[in-house]
């Protein structure tokens, strides 16, 4: 059983939750900034995106493995040290001189905060009580799920207001609060304690060929989902994609087989033999790619085709945070009561897929607030899922598997979102061709909409320019600019479409769950 520490387990979740939230907020908020990043150290947008790739990958790469370093170093210790090393990172990337030296910062930034959410949520779930488990999963649901919400409006205020650099320089001061609140608070429990003497007692058998497949695994599938679009994917003339994917196969396989056949290996991947944890990774993967498509797809909708501004699309998103939040508290007290956090996501899943289809019936003549509801519909369903997903993932997981499970939760969760930006991106583009052929099919020369309207503007613009063919040109102009714009909205309100559909086939998916309910004396694996 886990031992609830002598602190306030409120002091420790608002500890633990700041740094966590920083962690994830940096996820996107650099984002609205690629092109005045670029501009600023003299580079290309394209070579830009190697500021996001390296800390996804960096990051990727550390969640997995971060129960294993919990374990010998003590997690008080390691969650310590992940705050620093942050801090100073961050501040690192704010100075950097060139594209190089940030792209190396962002790695030691992305190593650092690999270690922050496994290890605050673990600290959560030992802080609070078994029937309490709701409330804390809560309080990390505030930082995981609205970091994502805030972080392009943030990044877009600071970079319309200040400068791109104030997205790494913000770090700092909350950074050092955060460490200073998290040394005075925070103790690894009993369980943890003999665990690492244990460990101590033993000659370390560090498995380095599983760290080497499993760092060649991340970078190659974020390197892939980064560029994958950029490269034409399998069309790819140069076998980029192609070969990184050959790659990505076979340290998989690899890793696979060399995790499940050792003692002790760096990722234990035992853990997904209990079926709620496994299943409860297939959708928190699934939920947030929804998630993550639709942060990023819609401010570049808002961008591209309403003229707004990074930090005006922000605004727009923002109200979805608040509601996002009053519904997590919500959310804490009916799992508090007892309430099997089974129907809380299946509700949640509904409500997303309610919340993605009403994104995809809008339209190029709507105003703010018909975005904003549709949003704020889709994100109170996600609040819904989050703290009860968290729930029924650990409450059959054995304490000493907690580390690993936490660990690959929290990865699944993450390249959930790295894969839902890609996609969103790949569909977006593919589906902007499609249309575009499409609709000229229906917008020929020979079409008496098409030709009643190259008429009626080519009259107004000959009132204008006395020039017949200059008009004529303006107007074919004209038209081809509004079937750029619909195949363009159209591709956009795809990507929601399949957004709704996906969150809805999840639904099925909640009826492989066990019973799931977080009360005192609950069932949990042997310990």
């Amino acid at each position: 059983m886990s031992s609830t520490p002598a602190r306030s387990p409120w002091l420790v979740a608002v500890a633990v939750v700041v740094p966590t939230f920083m962690e994830v907020l940096d996820t996107t908020v650099a984002n609205v900034a690629l092109r005045y990043i670029a501009g600023g150290l003299s580079a290309a947008v394209t070579d830009g995106e190697w500021v996001i790739t390296s800390y996804l990958a960096s990051n990727a790469f550390v969640l997995p493995i971060s129960g294993w370093l919990s374990a010998r170093v003590g997690r008080r210790n390691y969650f310590l040290g992940s705050i620093a090393m942050f801090t100073f990172a961050s501040g690192l990337c704010g100075i950097a001189g060139s594209l190089p030296q940030l792209i190396l910062f962002r790695v030691l930034q992305g190593m650092a905060g690999g270690g922050l959410q496994p290890s605050s949520q673990a600290i959560l779930l030992d802080a609070f009580p078994r029937e309490r488990q709701g409330a804390a999963m809560t309080m990390f649901g505030i930082a995981a799920l609205t970091g994502p919400i805030v972080g392009p409006t943030l990044g877009g205020w600071l970079v319309d207001n200040y400068d791109w650099r104030w997205i790494f320089y913000i770090n700092v001061p909350v950074g050092l609060l955060a460490f200073a609140a998290s040394y005075r608070v925070l103790e690894d429990p009993p369980y943890l304690s003999e665990q690492r003497a244990q460990l101590a007692r033993q000659p370390l058998r560090f498995d380095g060929i599983g760290l080497g497949l499993l760092a060649l695994t991340m970078a190659s599938w974020e390197i892939v989902l980064s560029k994958g679009q950029e490269w034409d994917w399998l069309g790819d003339p140069f076998w980029r994609v192609q070969t990184l994917l050959i790659i990505l196969a076979v340290a998989a396989v690899c890793l696979v087989v060399r995790e499940l056949t050792i003692d002790q290996p760096v990722v234990d991947l035992r853990v997904l033999r209990e079926r709620n944890l496994a299943v409860s990774c297939v959708i928190i993967f699934s939920a947030f790619a929804v998630l993550y498509a639709a942060t990023t797809t819609l401010p570049s909708l808002l961008q591209t085709l309403f003229g707004y501004d990074a930090y005006l699309s922000g605004l727009v998103m923002s109200p979805a945070g608040f509601f996002s939040i009053a519904m997590m508290a919500v959310v804490g007290a009916l799992l508090g009561r007892g309430t099997d956090a089974r129907w809380l996501i299946a509700a949640g899943l509904l409500v997303v897929s309610a919340g993605s289809w009403w994104m995809s019936t809008m339209n190029l003549d709507i105003e703010p607030f018909q975005v904003i509801w549709p949003r704020v519909v889709m994100i109170v369903g996600l609040s819904l899922i989050f703290a009860p997903l968290n729930v029924a993932a650990y409450l059959y997981t054995p304490l000493r598997q907690r580390a690993a499970a936490v660990g690959l939760f929290a990865l699944l969760r993450n390249e959930g979102g790295s894969f839902g930006t890609s996609m969103a991106q790949t569909l977006q583009e593919r589906r902007e061709q499609l249309h575009t052929l499409r609709l000229s099919e229906h917008v020929e020369t020979t079409s008496a909409n098409a030709a009643a309207f190259l008429e009626q503007t080519k009259t107004f613009l000959l009132e204008h320019t006395a020039d017949p063919v200059k008009a004529a040109q303006m107007a074919h102009g004209l038209l081809g600019n509004l079937r750029r714009q619909q195949a363009l909205s159209l591709a956009y309100f795809d990507v929601f479409w399949v957004s709704a559909v996906v969150a809805l086939g999840l639904v099925l998916v909640v009826l492989l769950m066990k019973r799931s309910v977080a009360e005192q004396g609950a069932h949990v694996g042997a310990e």
